[in-house]
């Protein structure tokens, strides 16, 4: 296979929270990185501020990726501002990157630097839930990307490509009465209630009523793909390898696949050999790489 033919066959390659094996998760640094890696486009988690701007952080506490502590639904724009997201990542800044106090972004701060690419770019915005604010969450991003040119037949602002995504059934349901069905990616995983029920901690009773909701979640986030109300699948990784008949039907079924999160050779082998059309990695640039030298043929086990 030619180098352009690999190019022109190869999944698309989005950088999972921006080329976050680089830098920090989510900020400047890592959307920077992600473009100059060659990414087709970047993924980001969002959550609502006490004052109502679109952040991107992927938990909804502060407590693992700043220097900060508590809900990020508890603080202000402002407040966030003054803390620190990069450092916990023990890397460097680049100066070109932005200062650490620059790090954080908010949904305009990331559309702007994906206007700056120069090219095409796709953006794959995961609402993130459960959310203090409930459905608000979807409202409040798409009346920001309304105020930011959105145009919702092509769900493009300028040069860039927009899609969402959810592990929720109801945002997903909310969103298509706003979004194309093609543009929305319905996201599953496996969810075991007794593991889920011992890793929270909360308790044989509150513990397994939490996980007992989140199957019923990824149940119905199931039959949202096998009737296909929305054109795009979102599993991870290890549910593509142990749910072959199901990935093998939705494929046959003109689902279009994002498949999450996938950074090892052997994965980005797998993926390329199902046909897998997008994969969300951390390291954007390895991948690409990959994809681009030869054509791996790789089928799921039986």
């Amino acid at each position: 296979m030619t180098s352009d033919e690999a190019a022109k066959n190869r999944p698309l390659v989005f950088a999972h929270r921006g080329a976050s094996a680089a830098f920090a998760e989510h900020t400047r640094a890592a959307y920077l990185q992600a473009i100059a890696d060659g990414a087709d486009g970047v993924e980001c988690d969002i959550h609502l501020t006490r004052d109502q701007y679109p952040v991107l952080l992927h938990d909804a506490n502060l407590d693992r990726t700043s220097d900060g502590t508590g809900p990020v639904a508890d603080r202000t724009l402002a407040e966030l501002r003054l803390l620190d997201f990069s450092s916990w990542k023990g890397v460097r800044i680049p100066e070109k990157y932005g200062a650490r106090s620059e790090q954080l972004l908010t949904l305009p701060d990331l559309l702007n630097i994906l206007r700056a690419a120069g090219r095409p770019i796709g953006l794959a915005i995961e609402l993130k839930h459960p959310s203090p604010y409930q459905l608000k969450l979807e409202d409040r991003v798409l009346q920001v990307l309304r105020s930011q040119g959105w145009d919702a037949k092509t769900s493009t602002v300028e040069n860039i490509q927009v899609t969402f995504m959810s592990f929720s059934p109801d945002s997903v349901k909310h969103l298509l009465r706003s979004v194309p069905s093609r543009f929305i990616c319905q996201l599953v995983d496996d969810i075991d209630v007794d593991e889920i029920r011992d890793e929270l901690g909360l308790g044989p009773l509150t513990g397994t009523a939490v996980a007992n909701v989140m199957k019923a979640a990824q149940l119905e986030g199931e039959r949202i793909l096998d009737d296909c109300e929305v054109l795009l699948a979102g599993p991870g990784i290890i549910y593509v390898r142990e749910h072959a008949r199901t990935v093998q039907r939705w494929l046959e079924s003109g689902r279009r696949f994002r498949v999450w999160t996938v950074d090892t050779e052997r994965d980005v082998a797998l993926c390329q050999g199902l046909g897998i059309q997008e994969i969300t990695t951390n390291k954007p640039a390895q991948v690409l790489a990959q994809l681009l030298s030869t054509g791996q043929q790789v089928q799921l086990p039986s």
